[in-house]
């Protein structure tokens, strides 16, 4: 059993006798999901070891998206995918960070408040990237992820793009490389992704519920030169698949108090701290995405729905380079091999138990 689904357990019954009145079904939902996690409630599934016979009884995970326990398989299938996606020369990462004058809003607008960050940002970049100034191009790609915790766990929104350094043209089809050290202007881009958001929060007749400060507040962007894409695509992979925190940072769970481990922005020396367990459920449920929201989401000639295969788009950026630019080779990692608890031999699987029919495992050792 993991730390946090400890943490869970002990004190989700006292978090929902105070707050379960008023909080949203997600939140509820995700406390059912990481308190039934690795329990005979979602079934079990039953190993064999065939160097020393054992029997092994696994509880099934609970699969909720939000729960950290269950996401490892997903993030490796995401990880090896992009990294076979990958593209070859430079990359930038641009960040699109909201103002601390509106993060009220969108923690009680997520869904709507979410969805026009993206689109505000992505459309941000769309429209600088036809400016002829630039690369020459005027048909990027990119995919973006949306993070919304900072390292203390509290609530801080903002969106990671993973942008390859140049453009197609859409007449010639050919590539066009930006600078390896520049992409777009920043300051151009905080105003365009500032002015677009009060667009859609007008249209959704919002606006009376944010401060007027939002709009007089410079919003930070950022943008980094990463080098090739394969160190960006790791560095947001654990966001794609966990929430918040994983079970690694927690240090300690004593006298009511959870003891977790993080590094201020810019340092290295680990710090920890102490956070009461009601306030760590708070702090943790409030990263909750709502029900079917799409954290992770592609655009241009990275979409799903481009119409200029992957391929070509590789080809093009060779052949601007001269062919002296090749994609990297991707080995995939491996999957983990489940090993027998007496032994350490691999396991067999033998068969599934559904939780309806958990009576019938009563024989079966469990390890």
């Amino acid at each position: 059993m993991s730390r946090i689904n400890e943490i869970f357990r002990t004190f989700a019954p006292e978090y929902l006798r105070r707050f379960g009145d008023s909080m949203p079904a997600e939140h509820r939902k995700v406390i059912d999901a990481i308190i039934n996690c690795r329990t005979e409630v979602n079934g079990s599934v039953v190993y064999h070891c065939q160097d020393c016979n054992q029997l092994h009884l696994v509880h099934r995970g609970c699969g909720n998206r939000h729960c950290p326990g269950c996401q490892n398989h997903k993030s490796r299938q995401w990880l090896d995918k992009q990294l076979r996606r990958q593209l070859p020369g430079h990359h930038f990462m641009l960040t699109f960070t909201v103002p601390q004058e509106l993060r009220g809003f969108l923690r009680s607008h997520q869904r709507i408040g979410y969805a026009a960050l993206f689109a505000a940002s992505s459309e941000a970049i769309k429209a600088l990237c036809t400016d002829p100034r630039f690369t020459g191009g005027d048909t990027p790609g990119f995919f973006g992820v949306l993070h919304t915790w900072g390292r203390q766990l509290q609530y801080h929104p903002h969106i990671h793009y993973v942008v390859p350094g140049g453009m197609l043209a859409s007449q010639s089809g050919q590539w066009h490389p930006s600078a390896v050290n520049f992409y777009l202007p920043v300051q151009a881009l905080s105003k365009i992704v500032r002015a677009k958001f009060r667009d859609r929060m007008a249209k959704a007749e919002l606006l009376s519920e944010i401060p007027a400060e939002v709009w007089a507040t410079d919003w930070n962007v950022n943008s980094q030169a990463v080098g090739s894409a394969e160190a960006s695509i790791k560095y947001l992979t654990p966001y794609v698949f966990r929430v918040a925190i994983s079970n690694s940072r927690i240090v300690k769970v004593e006298d009511g108090k959870v003891f977790l481990h993080y590094r201020k922005t810019g340092s290295n020396r680990l710090r920890t701290l102490a956070l009461d367990a009601l306030e760590f459920l708070r702090r943790f449920l409030q990263h909750v995405l709502p029900t079917g929201f799409m954290k992770v989401r592609y655009y241009g000639f990275l979409s799903p729905g481009s119409k200029v295969p992957l391929e070509e788009v590789r080809a093009r950026i060779e052949m601007a380079f001269g062919f002296e630019l090749t994609t990297p080779e991707v080995e995939p990692e491996p999957p983990p091999q489940i090993v027998c608890r007496h032994c350490g031999h691999e396991l067999v699987y033998r068969y599934s138990i559904l939780p309806h029919r958990r009576r019938l495992a009563a024989e079966v050792p469990s390890g």
